[in-house]
């Protein structure tokens, strides 16, 4: 199979990766020779094809890159819908947040400093109102219980029993 990018370093193992824009890279150790890495392509054709037919049925279904101008509406729809929201949830959960920002981050709707500073990502506002108060509550949790071990999802399902059904709500 033609068509891949090649990235050597200094590792051990040979790894296939489809990226979400449908390039094929394989990772290889410095010293392999082309000929194994060629024999490892081919081996795994039909999972590349596979995987690589997945991405481009992600791709079509992902909304277009939005546009400056997009980017700065949802930053400030967020900091003027995401503030109450999260007072009223502080309120009932008991906690008090240091700080919140508004950010333009693309693999994270949000974060929770270990300060106890949220952070919320402006494209959360493409989500629907369920989603967006799960992430809320979400980040909120992590001022009481700062990893996702059992304590963190038992106190989540104590203020959002359907939490799971929101998640799957969430599309970045």
């Amino acid at each position: 199979m033609a068509g891949y990018e090649l990235i050597r370093s200094r590792r051990k193992t040979l790894a296939l990766e489809i990226t979400r824009d449908c390039r094929v890279l394989v990772r290889a150790p410095m010293r392999l020779s082309q000929k194994r890495i060629d024999a490892f392509v081919n081996a795994h054709t039909d999972w590349i094809a596979a995987h690589l037919e997945t991405q481009r049925k992600r791709a079509a279904e992902r909304p277009p890159e939005p546009t400056e101008a997009e980017i700065a509406v949802l930053k400030e729809r967020a900091r003027v819908e995401l503030p109450p929201k999260i007072a009223g949830w502080s309120a009932k959960m008991g906690v008090t947040p240091t700080g919140f920002r508004v950010t333009s981050a693309r693999h994270r709707y949000g974060s929770c400093s270990g300060k106890n500073s949220l952070s919320f990502s402006c494209f959360l506002m493409r989500c629907p109102e369920p989603a967006i108060e799960l992430v809320v509550v979400h980040e909120l949790c992590h001022i009481r219980e700062k990893n996702h071990g059992p304590g963190f999802y038992a106190l989540l399902e104590k203020y959002l029993p359907d939490y799971k059904e929101r998640k799957k709500m969430l599309s970045i």
